[in-house]
């Protein structure tokens, strides 16, 4: 008889299992739930995009695209990034096309980081950094942002956290689980921490349309002298609400596209076709319907926000993404034992802030892409359980 203790690898062994996906799991089995613990918007993939997924079905595009993707999208990729955020990527050299953001992320990592390499990684921050770096064999650095500092990395953090070992610093913002972001002056002055040495920055953006008080995303390679080390991952999943379309991209220096793009070439050839000829089109005509999109979360925002501090639990005020991160710490519980205890007493269901990173304790991420009717009722949920408790 085989035995599987002997056949797993260690490394793998030793990754946690997603807090996220617990708490789904457990909330799944329980009936009536209200739930604020999905990252997924509640919108649907607006209807020309899905027509023209359709389309393409109809004709028969249903064919490999080159590895790098469809040679329309990649264009439209790049017009894409030039007109939101200023920043010129050669379509021929610079852009691939991934499945989600999260093939970026790992082909970015494994790219870059060789066993022993140092990866920095702010956190409380989305829970795939830290395993892929460990799966690469490179050593988690954690900087622990702060609220006080609206959870944003300061240069300071970032100089203390860098040694002789450090390879890559991974950029997640606008952040989820936080909402926090970083605007160009943060940026600038991170900059001038990395500018001498040979790190290379991942910037995760793929909140990037979903940014609110009139402040538009700043991506760090639009900083003078950043482009050249930061390999940029965004994707259609939440701007455009496409979640299931599994569709991402990466663009960079082709001195670091073109090492992923080879992981790519072996690990997964290209991304869907049927998505890619979808997104096409959501790149041409859909900026309206994601300004309608970022108008309700924005609604649904200030409505959690205040909701929150008003039931007595201290938040702050999200400038990105779709989640609110309130502090839980006024109740002297773990941020896990008042999640379970919420949606055992309650069946409101939102995420331990330790399943981002144990500096995520004391507090816990509510999404806020329901509905007003949904969020409402949630809250109304957890103030009675505060006042019970």
């Amino acid at each position: 008889m085989i035995d599987y203790s002997k056949v797993v690898t260690q490394t793998v062994r030793d990754i946690k299992p997603s807090g996220i996906r617990r708490f789904f799991d457990i909330s799944a089995n329980i009936k009536d739930v209200i739930s604020l613990g999905v990252g997924e918007p509640d919108f649907g993939t607006p209807w020309q995009i899905r027509k023209a997924g359709i389309n393409s079905l109809e004709k028969g595009k249903t064919k490999y695209t080159s590895n790098k993707g469809n040679d329309k999208l990649v264009a439209e990729i790049s017009n894409f990034m030039e007109r939101k955020y200023g920043i010129s990527y050669a379509p021929e050299t610079d852009i691939f096309v991934t499945v989600g953001g999260s093939e970026a992320i790992d082909a970015c990592i494994r790219a870059v980081v060789s066993p022993g390499d140092e990866v920095i990684i702010p956190q409380p921050s989305y829970v795939c950094y830290e395993p892929i770096t460990s799966l690469a064999g490179g050593i988690p650095v954690i900087i622990n942002t702060k609220a006080e500092n609206d959870f944003k990395v300061t240069p300071e953090e970032l100089r203390k956290a860098i040694t002789d070992k450090t390879k890559l610093f991974i950029l997640p913002y606008p952040c989820n689980p936080t909402g926090a972001i970083m605007e160009r002056e943060d940026l600038q002055k991170l900059y001038e921490v990395l500018k001498d040495t040979n790190i290379v920055v991942l910037s995760d953006e793929i909140y990037s349309e979903l940014t609110f008080n009139g402040k538009p995303h700043c991506s760090p390679a639009s900083i003078d002298g950043m482009k050249e080390r930061t390999v940029v991952v965004n994707g259609f999943s939440k701007a455009f609400s496409m979640t299931g379309w599994r569709l991402g991209f990466a663009c960079g220096p082709k001195e670091l596209i073109a090492p992923m793009l080879k992981i790519h070439q072996y690990a997964i050839m290209c991304a869907p076709t049927t998505s890619q000829y979808a997104a096409i089109e959501a790149l041409r005509s859909c900026d309206e319907d994601v300004a309608i999109m970022v108008e309700e979360y924005n609604r649904r925002r200030r409505l959690i926000v205040n909701g929150f501090n008003k039931i007595g639990l201290t938040c702050r005020e999200p400038k990105g993404a779709f989640y609110a991160f309130p502090s839980i710490k006024s109740t002297g519980m773990t941020s896990e034992e008042f999640c379970q205890r919420l949606l055992e007493s309650k069946k409101v269901a939102v995420v331990p802030g330790n399943a981002f990173g144990d500096s995520g304790e004391g507090f816990i991420r509510a999404s806020y892409c329901y509905s007003v009717e949904h969020i409402k009722e949630a809250l109304k949920r957890i103030g009675e359980f505060l006042k019970e408790i």
